[in-house]
């Protein structure tokens, strides 16, 4: 299977401006190209016995090479791969636009996610790494070694890092029985199926009786967050302390994330390491978030990362993942004597049981539900 690693570079003034000059040309030829498309969806749809056939990659790219490179001599001061990997990724927008599966493609502003793609002649050392044109990048950390024909650098806050994809073993892990995680109490009849209900309160409840609260990063560095978007508010888009205060708030808004994702991969390793068999709820999260009251603490828990990074290090520990429909009633359903409750609301934390008088955790009553799915 492919696994990615990502890691920060340690890079001077010259190298960062080379950097930005490639994701310059990435999102100029990004723009072109969505701009061009528009015209030909247009012109097709104003001209239905006169369409134009959409164009490829390739066919995107040629046009660049005859009408833009030429006018425009930048161009032949980065990789020529940036704008051709620019446009590839336009085309596998605009199919996955077309298989009504993402939205219209939008175009690209300067200092917003900045990242290209480099192929080409890719040698990997120790600390650091060779790429086209560029030259050579040190890293903060050890590099795998291992082949690699194409690589992305992207830009968060004043930090620049580089992502690539190589190809690993499935790593086989002794799990059969389950090991005690995060507070769980060891149990001599626990196998190594794990339930897990994922919430608001809490992140993730263990079918074994452990748990996880989450991170929590957002609501834990919102009033801050606020405050430094608040003073900028009537600054000169632009100027010098404008910068400063936009790059204030990329840092804030990077740390979040690093506590949020941190958070998560511990959690999904334990998860998959030491049980053979994982079972979660196929949660619908963008109807989740339609609710106003709940959006907030929803996107702050990330459940859709949760149930990725859960997917993919599965597979790659060798444990099996079982996602149960989203219409399961896990949490009205009593794990005691498998009655099914009319309603059930939010508020009540405890589910109460009216037949067999069964009382327990609205949480752990449903990640036991969800153990017993494959049992």
């Amino acid at each position: 299977m492919l696994l990615g690693f990502k890691t920060e570079f340690k890079i001077n003034n010259q190298q960062r401006t080379a950097l930005m000059k490639h994701c310059g040309v990435a999102r100029h030829a990004w723009n072109w190209g969505l701009g061009l498309t528009k015209q030909i969806l247009d012109h097709n749809k104003a001209n239905p016995d006169a369409k134009i056939k959409f164009p490829s990659a390739i066919d995107l790219h040629k046009w660049l090479v005859a009408l833009v490179k030429s006018e425009h001599e930048w161009y032949y001061e980065c990789s020529k791969s940036t704008p051709q990997q620019a446009l590839m990724a336009l085309r596998e927008a605009w199919k996955r636009c077309f298989n009504k599966t993402a939205g219209v493609p939008r175009f690209k502003k300067k200092g917003k996610r900045d990242s290209f793609t480099l192929e080409g002649t890719i040698k990997v050392g120790t600390n650091k790494i060779q790429v086209p044109v560029i030259g050579v990048l040190r890293t903060y950390e050890r590099l795998p070694q291992v082949l690699t024909k194409s690589c992305t650098i992207s830009r968060q806050a004043d930090r620049w890092f580089i992502s690539f994809r190589f190809e690993v073993d499935q790593q086989t892990t002794e799990n059969t029985t389950a090991v005690p995680l995060l507070g769980e109490t060891p149990r001599p009849d626990c196998l190594s199926v794990v339930g897990v209900d994922l919430g608001v309160k809490n992140l993730a409840t263990f079918s074994t009786g452990g748990g996880s609260a989450g991170a929590k990063s957002y609501k834990k560095y919102e009033a801050k967050l606020s405050r430094m978007q608040w003073l900028n508010r009537h600054k000169i888009i632009g100027s010098a302390n404008w910068k400063k205060a936009q790059l204030q708030i990329a840092r804030l808004h990077r740390k979040i994330a690093n506590i949020r994702k941190d958070t998560l991969h511990k959690l999904t390793t334990l998860l998959a390491k030491n049980h053979g068999t994982v079972v979660i709820e196929d949660l619908n999260v963008s109807g989740m978030m339609a609710n106003h009251k709940l959006a907030k603490a929803i996107a702050d828990m990330s459940f859709f990362e949760f149930r990725r990074q859960l997917t993919y290090k599965c597979e790659l520990y060798g444990s099996k993942l079982v996602v149960v429909d989203r219409w399961f009633a896990s949490s009205k359903t009593c794990s005691n004597c498998g009655t099914k409750k009319e309603t059930l609301t939010l508020d009540e934390r405890v589910f109460e049981c009216q037949v067999c008088g069964f009382s327990l955790d609205r949480d752990l009553n449903a990640a036991i539900n969800l153990s017993r799915v494959v049992s």
